[in-house]
């Protein structure tokens, strides 16, 4: 009401000493953000003495700009016949508000004479609306041009060097703010915990914000943050608890951040306090950015009834919040529920999509997957490097290499180059190394390796572990040589890709050596490990060397390793051991089929047709059903799968006429199959084999 009076008052007043109630309006008009008052002021202004003033026309630009009326503030600057410094940068002002920051650039270059002024809006200008480079070099201009740096200045180019990921540049800015007077500021110092978070330099923000003299909520924030987008995420707890602890009371950015904590480190018990204590502010009950936090939150830990309560009891729901639901369902393994509600969504964006392809290639529906990605691209959605992460997934879990390379050019359409930066995309190109591993492509696979402009720890895994499983085992271990030449720090899985391949190798005592020198690396086996010697050691018939390896594990064998020492006793003959082990297998699960089938073809292959008998029959007694075999083929696109004694495909007359005359053939040649662990099977010896009878694997290579 006063600011009503007060506005009538000036605006019916013709007689006014100086402009400074004009200017006082404006202020106002700036805080209520209405261009329409602006203009009233504007027009009383007109028929007023000070129509020409210089103070009062700059006010206007500045007000106008603010306002969101840029076109009125280009007719007051163009229509100005004197202008002075402040004139030049309320129009700069205005441009660089409005995200003009080219046009903006402009007229700094026609400026007389810039200021300080001038050139802190270029900078923080340019850094607003992203563009980092030109936000850093305008900062470096500055300092060349001997004009005083302020926290303004700082604040603006730290922004840049977050949004670059530049930690060279900013630790330079960094010692220029040590070197200056806003070294205390707490401003600067919530930029830097800001920047070396976005730089992933976790302990260089904590060392910051622990010599932070004064601290205010939104360094509170930077650190919590920090931890939440580094990790590790349960560390934000305890920072968000110790900043209750010294009063500072939190903003929605702290309880959103917090929470995204707890969604991250799996901490529902703790999301459960903080949302009780979300309750209690009548402020944040109903804000939409914690609340989609909150779907988050419990969506990702599991507990899809509470997201589902709360996403309902939302006044307003948007993109996010229904994403938060979408990936829910889809980790509860609920992808029809997840795809009914992305379908009814009015609104989505490329994470709502690469929340539907994820959710499908983690529950294995990897067509599905492939369908929605093309899909998308109907529809005209950019896909992101994770859009392609999941996709390539998806054609690795087909082992589909034709997919696959169509994905690959798509990759390289988008222009991706595997390196870091503001959107990092190496773990594209470490999927496309995985797929093609996967699909048996070692070279296309060693070839996406070296085509990397940069690599992480996972690169080189996935290319050990390929080489490794395509049974290239020798390249497999020039490749972990090259990775701690290069300096990359082996892991668990780097490990495990190491003793495979030396296993397929057959080098038995390279495989000892590694095996025993895991804990230089630092690292201690797990059972994956252990698993690895016993198939190397099973494979060259050291049966009893695996034996005592399992009987010395520090952790509980499982049913893994004891099978695959079993394997290699069929592989040898050991019929004492494989009794042994079958045992063994059998009391931890009973209902496994496994050990009894591998054990009666152990007999069978010695001829112990009564042992075989007993076998089957104890199968039967115990209610355990061996899964029939199944083997399958793609030929031009189409799937062809067959069971054992395959009699439903189309083509069984020319695929079986087909094995008839190979199997003549074979006999012609000498050849004498090992059929024993087909009669195990058939629980009978009978005095031939017919070709009705014959495996599935057999009926798939006849079929090609």
């Amino acid at each position: 009401m006063a600011r009503n009076v007060f506005f009538k008052q000036v605006i019916a007043d013709l007689s006014l000493p100086n402009s400074s109630p004009f200017a006082k309006l404006l202020d106002s008009c700036i805080k209520s953000k209405s261009a329409r008052d602006v203009v009233r002021v504007h027009a009383r202004i007109h028929k007023s003495q000070f129509s020409h003033e210089v103070f009062i026309n700059n006010r206007l630009i500045d007000a106008y700009g603010k306002c969101g009326s840029l076109d009125n503030a280009r007719k007051m600057f163009d229509g100005m016949p004197r202008r002075n410094t402040f004139t030049w940068n309320s129009m700069i002002s205005a441009l660089t508000v409005s995200g003009f920051v080219c046009e903006a650039e402009k007229y700094f270059s026609l400026m007389p004479e810039p200021d300080q002024c001038s050139w802190n809006l270029m900078v923080s200008g340019f850094a607003r609306h992203e563009f980092f480079i030109d936000s850093i070099e305008y900062f470096v201009k500055m300092h060349r041009e001997d004009f005083v740096v302020n926290d303004y200045s700082y604040g603006s180019v730290l922004s840049a060097c977050a949004g670059l990921r530049n930690l060279k540049m900013g630790t330079q800015i960094h010692a220029s703010v040590a070197k200056s007077l806003h070294s205390a500021d707490v401003y600067i110092g919530s930029a830097l915990v800001d920047m070396y978070s976005k730089c992933g330099r976790v302990g260089c923000a904590q060392k910051v914000f622990d010599g932070m003299g004064e601290r205010n909520v939104v360094s509170w924030n930077s650190l919590i943050t920090c931890y939440e987008q580094n990790g590790p995420a349960i560390e934000a707890l305890r920072v968000f608890v110790k900043m209750m602890n010294c009063g500072i009371k939190p903003d929605e950015m702290s309880l959103a951040s917090v929470v995204s904590a707890c969604a991250s480190s799996n901490a529902i018990k703790e999301g459960k306090e903080i949302h009780a204590q979300i309750m209690k502010f009548d402020g944040f009950r109903n804000d939409i950015v914690i609340c989609n936090a909150l779907v988050d939150m419990y969506a990702k830990c599991g507990r899809i009834s509470a997201a589902r309560c709360i996403f309902d009891s939302l006044q307003m729901r948007t993109v996010v919040s229904e994403t938060s639901m979408v990936t829910g369902y889809a980790r509860v393994a609920s992808v029809k529920s997840a795809r009914a509600l992305f379908s009814r969504m009015t609104e989505r964006n490329v994470v709502s999509w690469n929340a539907l392809i994820a959710g499908y290639t983690q529950n294995r529906e990897n067509e599905e997957a492939l369908g929605l990605f093309l899909q998308l691209k109907r529809e005209s959605v950019w896909p992101t490097h994770y859009t392609f992460g999941n996709l390539l997934n998806a054609c690795a879990n087909l082992a589909d290499l034709k997919l696959g390379k169509q994905a690959h050019a798509h990759v390289l359409k988008h222009g991706f180059r595997f390196q870091y930066g503001p959107e990092p995309d190496v773990f594209v190109g470490n999927s496309l190394i995985d797929m093609y591993m996967k699909c048996g492509s070692v070279l296309d696979g060693s070839s996406v390796f070296r085509s990397m402009v940069e690599r992480d720890y996972v690169s080189w895994n996935a290319t050990i572990v390929g080489y490794a499983q395509n049974g290239h085992g020798i390249e497999a271990l020039d490749f972990f040589r090259q990775m701690l030449r290069a300096g990359e720090k082996p892991d668990h899985v780097t490990m495990i890709g190491v003793l495979c391949a030396c296993s397929h190798a057959g080098l038995i005592e390279e495989g000892r050596l590694y095996f025993y020198s895991m804990e230089e690396y630092g690292i201690d086996p797990l059972k994956d490990h252990y698993t690895c010697m016993v198939d190397l050691l099973g494979r060259a018939g050291l049966l009893n060397e695996a034996k005592s390896l399992i009987e010395s594990m520090p952790m509980p064998p499982d049913g893994v390793v004891w099978g695959s020492l079993l394997a290699a006793c069929k592989v040898h003959g050991d019929i004492d051991l494989g009794r042994f082990v079958a045992e063994k297998l059998l009391e931890l699960d009973p209902n496994n089929s496994g050990p009894y089938v591998l054990l009666s073809n152990m007999y069978a292959q010695l001829g112990l047709w009564t042992d075989v008998k007993r076998i089957r029959k104890l199968m039967r007694q115990q209610g355990v059903v061996k899964q029939p075999g199944c083997s399958w083929i793609e030929i031009e696109s189409n799937m062809h799968v067959f069971l054992v004694k395959e009699k439903r495909h189309p083509q069984k007359r020319e695929i079986y006429l087909l094995l008839k005359t190979l199997t003549k053939l074979m006999r012609l040649a000498g050849y004498v199959p090992d059929v024993g662990a087909f009669y195990a099977d058939e629980e009978y010896r009978p005095e031939y084999t017919s070709v009705d009878e014959l495996s599935s694997p057999l009926l798939a290579s006849a079929a090609l």
